[in-house]
């Protein structure tokens, strides 16, 4: 069992394969020319699962692989399989922006894939194009319906940005509650690399929203999601993601490996530690003591306070979020 400083258990790994993304979302990096890190930069599947594999055995039981966008990657299904061949029990997922996921979804599922996260944050073609600064809906609309067809568990993440989609959550919330599968919409998080002039909501505005329809009740955190759940009154249950509240922080079970090999402890913080050189050179357990130095090292909570309004200088694209 892998603990932290704070003696919280830590059995939850991020893992980014690529810092390339093919949209330009305004709260991600609107303003970032399409270019990558060069390939000898990043550290292979065989690398990146030699470290995995060390975790899985100290402790880690669910391993989501993002991006940047992780479907850029090629042969990602193997390294799903490598994943999964290795530990069969282990809750296996992907988020994606599921603009090439229509082609890829059964490749991925029959490699071990559980479970899929798709950014979902318009169902109006203009809206999304401005978000993405790409004109992708339709794209994304097939991947979700392909990965459904197929059986794979989907949810989605919606964004709210005030004057730009905030008159969409309803709308968002009926589309996911139409299809049997949970939405969670997530508050902006301020960040350096983000359009500066947009603005997120709140959590509690966009309850408010959500309120002018329908009646919820709070159900709360499940385990150590960091998705606060409530329910309609047919029982159907959507989550709200709030970093801004540090009770977000309190049960956090994560950490975050990039695909160049920096162990971030917080997705906020921008402290990090490389197990580049170890797994590089064969020596798990040199990286396994990084893992261990990392964990105490791993803050008790962020910087997203209410009163704060603090942005984050961390580069979302490189850590998936």
């Amino acid at each position: 069992m892998l603990k932290d400083g704070y003696n919280r258990e830590v059995n939850y790994l991020r893992v980014s394969v690529t810092e390339r993304c093919n949209f330009r979302c305004q709260y991600c990096m609107p303003d970032k020319p399409f270019s990558w890190k060069p390939k000898e930069n990043l550290l292979s599947f065989e690398e990146l699962f030699l470290f995995i594999k060390a975790a899985m055995d100290e402790g880690i039981t669910k391993v989501r692989i993002t991006g940047g966008e992780p479907l850029l990657r090629a042969d990602l299904d193997k390294f799903v399989a490598m994943i999964y061949n290795h530990n069969k029990e282990v809750d296996l997922a992907l988020t994606t922006n599921g603009y090439l996921l229509k082609s890829v979804a059964k490749s991925l599922k029959d490699a071990g894939l559980k479970r899929l996260n798709i950014s979902l944050d318009s169902l109006k073609p203009q809206i999304a194009k401005q978000i993405a600064q790409k004109d992708v809906l339709a794209d994304v609309l097939e991947g979700i319906e392909e990965a459904l067809k197929i059986g794979l568990k989907v949810k989605i993440n919606m964004v709210p940005l005030k004057g730009i989609n905030d008159d969409e959550i309803v709308d968002l919330l009926d589309f996911a509650k139409e299809r049997g599968i949970e939405i969670r919409f997530i508050e902006y998080m301020e960040n350096a690399m983000a359009n500066s002039d947009i603005k997120g909501l709140l959590g509690k505005e966009i309850l408010t929203m959500i309120k002018q329809k329908y009646k919820i009740k709070k159900i709360g955190r499940e385990g150590s999601s960091p998705s606060f759940s409530y329910e309609l009154e047919d029982g159907y249950r959507f989550g709200l993601i709030d970093p801004h509240k540090h009770d977000f922080c309190e049960s956090c079970n994560r950490i975050r490996l990039t695909a160049e090999g920096f162990l971030i402890p917080c997705l906020y913080f921008d402290e990090a530690m490389s197990i580049k050189e170890s797994v590089q050179n064969g020596d798990v357990e040199g990286a396994v003591e990084v893992l261990r130095e990392v964990l105490q090292n791993k803050p008790e909570k962020n910087r997203w306070d209410e009163s704060d309004n603090e942005s984050s200088s961390r580069a979302f694209y490189e850590t998936g979020g």
